[in-house]
């Protein structure tokens, strides 16, 4: 079976007079070209939403398009991080194929075609509004505003502005599922109207107030994502333009609880993903195949009646969505990272490769020596260790607690170092609490997944394949520079 991140043909840069061809081809069959309206939430995951089986969770708005649409069951992000996989939305690109642009707070060059611009060529009016590409360093590569496009102060201002006799594409980057431990304002309303006494708490993290409070706020950020949607959709449907917008709803990479953001397990890189559609689609189907969020890239063009230049090497999901075989039919999901946040001495990256099939999840992490959570003395941010890890009320609490026995088995979860091979047994253990690839009973399953991952890195030219290659420890940061103790 074909990977479905095999490269169409070669990855050659495309000539901007090509892409203009492309362009005028698609402008020239008269295509019925739909609105898309792109709803991506910042640090949501699988299964966080009503239409998931999530009783906590109050998300009118996904459960409708879920309803009315089609809802995919295994969505991941092709990076557990924020800005390398809005780079590989906006590229149809892998992640290590687009150099500095797979890390946290880096610049965005200009030497490949970026989807939201070949929509604006092709008579698209582009926008967005919240969080678009970012966090990261755009301007010094040259660009005079976001590569999303220009930025509005939401929905409906860019629907007051925009020219009705043409479609359009809009980013709403939503970033109120970004907690950042409860300090927002608004927490506290939102809270008000969940029921606690349906919160689950997840077996990697310790049941304690402190973990529940956090879950609590990362509720709140989850509803106030689902009420910005609301609201579009109701614009939408107030100006008769609702069956005409092809609706993604999804998110940029899991939650910020430890072990979720920034790692390659499926809190990390797991995340809703619903599709609207009006009558093109059938209401309230399923897909179950595997789909990697930069495959919206190519999707975009596709669905604007242009073709995908051939150094996308991500694919269209138009055909599963509208229920017809896919081209290019994926039995797993590949999942990498390099650095995140500058949280190692001399800015060092923790880069892992790791695949995700329908009963495993396979991890490589290929700086073994490294710490996967950060380093424990470098300070970030708030003047914490363990940088990776997001600032919450958990984790205070887990530094707080370091050497508790009580919890020491979620403190080697969340900030220990890692072995160069992990694997988990999903059928077994969902939550991928025990690695089993020392264990001789999954000795060919780990041989499996190992080839697969080893294959696909020499089918996209890793850069990895050289031992000795760092680059990403040299890319620039523009984030804010750590403290040592």
């Amino acid at each position: 079976m074909r990977s479905h991140l095999a490269p169409r043909r070669h990855y050659r840069a495309l000539p901007l007079g090509s892409a203009f061809l492309l362009i005028a081809l698609a402008m020239a069959r008269g295509t019925d070209r739909p609105n898309i309206l792109l709803i991506l939430g910042d640090n949501w995951r699988w299964p966080n939403a009503g239409a998931l089986g999530d009783p906590m969770a109050l998300t009118p708005a996904f459960d409708r398009i879920s309803r009315e649409g089609v809802v995919f069951t295994h969505a991941f992000n092709p990076v557990p991080s924020c800005s390398p996989t809005r780079s590989c939305l906006l590229t149809g690109k892998i992640a290590h194929q687009l150099g500095e642009r797979a890390s946290l707070q880096s610049a965005f060059p200009q030497d490949t075609p970026v989807v939201t611009r070949m929509l604006h060529e092709a008579g698209y009016e582009i926008g967005y509004s919240g969080k678009g590409w970012a966090p990261g360093n755009f301007e010094i590569s040259g660009w005079k505003e976001n590569p999303v496009g220009p930025k509005f102060n939401d929905f409906a201002d860019f629907q007051s502005k925009r020219d009705p006799s043409k479609p359009f594409f809009f980013w709403l980057g939503n970033i109120d599922t970004s907690t950042m431990g409860g300090k927002l304002p608004y927490l506290a309303e939102a809270k008000a109207k969940l029921d606690a006494t349906k919160l689950v708490i997840p077996p990697d993290l310790p049941d304690c107030p402190e973990v529940r409070d956090d879950l609590m706020n990362y509720y709140g950020g989850v509803m106030r994502l689902d009420d910005a949607a609301t609201r579009a959709i109701a614009a939408l449907k107030n100006q008769e333009e609702l069956d005409n917008t092809v609706i993604i709803y999804t998110s940029d990479n899991g939650w910020q609880m430890p072990r979720g953001l920034a790692n390659c397990y499926d809190s990390g890189s797991r995340v809703p993903l619903a599709i609207r559609w009006g009558r093109n689609l059938t209401a309230g189907r399923k897909v179950d195949d595997f789909i990697n969020v930069a495959d919206l890239g190519p999707t975009f063009l596709e669905l604007a009646g242009l073709t995908p230049p051939p150094e996308m090497t991500m694919h269209s999901i138009k055909n599963l969505l509208l229920g017809k075989p896919d081209d290019f039919p994926r039995d797993a999901i590949f999942i990498e990272r390099e650095r995140h946040a500058n949280v190692r001495h001399d800015n060092q990256s923790y880069p892992v490769r790791a695949v995700r099939t329908r009963d495993f999840l396979y991890l490589r992490n290929l700086r073994p020596d490294r710490w996967p959570a950060g380093d424990p003395d470098v300070l970030f941010l708030h003047g914490r260790p363990y940088g990776d890890v997001d600032t919450t009320s958990v984790k205070d609490f887990l530094i707080a607690h370091q050497t508790d026995p009580a919890y020491a088995k979620h403190i080697g979860l969340i900030f220990g170092k890692r072995p160069a091979e992990e694997l988990y047994d999903l059928k077994n253990d969902p939550n991928q609490l025990a690695n089993v690839a020392a264990q001789p009973e999954y000795a060919d399953a780990l041989k499996q997944h190992r080839a697969r991952v080893d294959e696909w890195m020499k089918q996209t030219s890793d850069p990895r394949l050289d031992p000795a290659n760092d680059d990403w420890d040299h890319f620039p940061y523009y984030g804010k520079a750590p403290r040592r103790e």
